[in-house]
This record gives structure tokens, sequence and C-alpha cells, in this order.
């Protein structure tokens, strides 16, 4: 069931002598991704207050847009009128579309889960949506994204056993209806996703299973969905090792500092996460390891950059205090800098220790990530 072609290639350029850290270069369509990399999140086919141009200045290589969000508004047709999601969002680099799994199973009490797949309420005008893993797939090829993700059975935390179990096979049983389904693998890579809630045995038998299909990539689901950052390191520092070395693995939805060097320790090569533009949204920075509220009074006579070594626009025109004015008065343009500043940052972050893993430096450098607890 060999799903990937040509367009399509990934091949790891340095790895840690220390850990199972790798850096290396993901080749798409639409351009090439380094890794390790943080992959800022465009839910509606745009990432929340900033412009493609902003993005590609702030590191952005690849982007993520949501099959769910973007078949209720403004729906697949109207995307695939315009072009598809790449002319529609003015981003010309290489897009990955969530299956939307998640988001419909977070939809506990207006969803119906079958074998053949999920009817949920649309909480936008209230009509009854049928979404299988066929559908999930044609939405997908309308939207046009370079790496399309299988519909999956995303189970909560916390969950039984016997719950996850089943999950966990239904999302088995629909990869393999996905990847029939999937007739653009030229021009679409079809990850598979390893769910298993926190059981690691049934990680580990998802892993390989789904290693046995030899799929373009693979990425880790279920994390980061309210269970302890300890059981998300069990789960990744089992999981990546059993996915194919020469293919990408993804981490799905996690993007804080040290969650991604631990896993880019178990070697996981991309990350997405809301974080960066939310916390913005909220007067939040991210700044060298750290979060820091700009509504605090501290920043009030404060002059300085936000940080004096980030070349985002932000940190390279604006004072602390003209921040904390912005924030405080609730003004777009405060939202908008640190949202900027913030993705800018993820990437660097990520970039540092793509540099750190190419020159063998990646636990001296990150050692304060990797030997401390959270």
């Amino acid at each position: 069931m060999n799903q990937q072609k040509i367009n399509f290639s990934f091949q790891c350029q340095a790895s840690c002598s220390h850990t199972k850290a790798r850096a290396g270069v993901f080749v798409t369509p639409h351009g090439v991704v380094e890794t390790p990399r943080f992959m800022p999140v465009g839910t509606l086919a745009t990432v929340k207050t900033l412009t493609p141009a902003q993005l590609e200045v702030a590191g952005a290589q690849m982007v993520l847009a949501n099959t769910y969000h973007l078949h209720l508004q403004p729906g697949e047709a109207i995307i695939k009128q315009a072009g598809g999601l790449h002319r529609f969002m003015g981003w010309n680099g290489p897009i990955l579309t969530d299956s939307g799994g998640f988001q419909v199973f977070s939809l506990s009490q207006l969803r119906t889960i079958t074998e053949e797949g999920v009817t949920f309420r649309s909480p936008r005008d209230g009509r009854m949506i049928d979404l299988t893993p066929e559908r999930c797939m044609e939405i997908q090829h309308a939207l046009g994204a370079d790496v399309i993700m299988a519909f999956d059975e995303c189970p909560p935390y916390p969950a039984e056993r016997t719950e996850v179990e089943l999950a966990t096979q239904r999302t088995y049983r629909w990869l393999k209806r996905c990847i029939v389904a999937h007739n653009r693998p030229d021009q679409q890579a079809l990850f598979g996703i390893v769910q298993g809630g926190v059981y690691l045995d049934l990680r580990q038998r998802a892993a390989e299973s789904l290693v046995e299909l030899d799929l373009p990539g693979y990425a880790i689901g279920g994390v980061s969905v309210g269970e302890p950052a300890e059981l998300i390191h069990q789960i990744v520092e089992t999981t990546a090792p059993l996915l194919p070395w020469h293919k990408p693995r993804y981490l799905m939805g996690v993007g804080t500092y040290r969650e991604m060097v631990l896993a880019i320790a178990s070697g996981i090569d991309l990350f997405d996460c809301v974080i960066p533009t939310r916390l913005g949204r909220h007067g939040t920075a991210l700044v060298q390891g750290e979060r820091w509220n700009l509504k605090n009074a501290r920043f009030r006579e404060d002059f300085s950059p936000l940080d004096a070594s980030c070349p985002c626009y932000c940190c390279q025109n604006f004072s602390r205090a003209y921040l904390n004015h912005l924030v405080r008065s609730r003004e777009s343009l405060g939202y908008m800098l640190l949202s900027g500043h913030n993705v800018t940052e993820l990437i660097r972050f990520t970039q540092a220790i793509r540099a750190a893993i190419l020159s063998d430096q990646f636990t001296t450098q990150f050692a304060q990530w990797l030997f401390t607890s959270c």
C-alpha cells in the first residue's frame, strides 16, 4: 500500500550521538521543510492576526489548516473553485490539513460514532453531517494541501482501556479505507495517526500496524488532551522510535519549549500548536523559554525591546512599554505584534535545535530542557 511518490521525500541529514534527535529535510510539491520544525496553525485558512508575508518573514515553512472547520465554513467547494487552499489563503509554501477527527470527537454531546464514520450536528447551523474516512479524503482532495491526515478516532483523557482499544482499532480500519479512497498520492501525502491513549502497549501495537502500510509519514495523535506532561513524554518516547527512520514523524498539537525538546530527543520532526497566537491574543509573549504577561506593571516604563536578540518586526521596532500600552488599551496591533513575535520565537527555537543537532551539540545546548523536571 505504498502511497509515497517522487514529489515527496524525507532525508535525515544528521543525528544526535546521545539521543534519537535528528535533523532532516522533508520535500513536498510546494517546497522544502527543514526539520525539526514548528508549524503555525491556520485553522480557518489563516494564522490568526498574521498575513502570509508575515509568516514567511517569521520563518514559517509549513502551515496547518483544519478540514472540519473549512468544511463548515466556507466549504471545500468554494476553496476548490478558488484554485485550492494555497491560492485561497495566499500561502505558496507547504500546507498540512488535519482530518478534523479531534474536533469532531470533542463534540461529545453532538455526535454518534459507528463503524461507518461519525454523524454530528453542526455547531454552526444545526444541520446533521456525516463524516466518513472516504468523505474526509474527498474534502481534503478538494482543499489540496500537500499533507493530509487520515480520519481517526481520538479518545478523551481519561478513558477506560476498553474504550481506547476499540477507538485505536477503529482508527486503523478507517486508515485503510482512507488509503483506498486516496487517489492523489503524487500530489498529497497521506499520513497515518498512531492512537492508543496513555496505554503504551496499545501505542506500540498501533505503531507497528501502521508501519506495515508503508505511508509517506506518520503522526502521533491523542496527546496533550489533558494528561500530565510526564505521560506525554512516555508516550512519545515509546512510540516515536517505532516509526520508520526514513519517514517524517509529526507530533500533533504540541508546541511548548520543553515538550518539543523532549520529543525531538525521541526522534520527532514536526510540531504544531495554537499556543503562540492564542497567547499573543491574550497579551502574553514567549521570550527565551519564559512567558511574559505584557499587562504587568513592570513593563510600563521599560523602553527596551521585548527581546533584543529576536529579528521579528515587533522586537526590532517597539518597546516593552509600548506593548504594555497596546495590550492594556486592547489595541489589535498589540495582539498582532505579540502573535508575530511568538510564532517567530517557536520557529527560531526549533531552528536552533536543528543547528545544534547538525553540529552534534544538542544535549549540550539544550541541557536545561532535557535534564530538568517540569
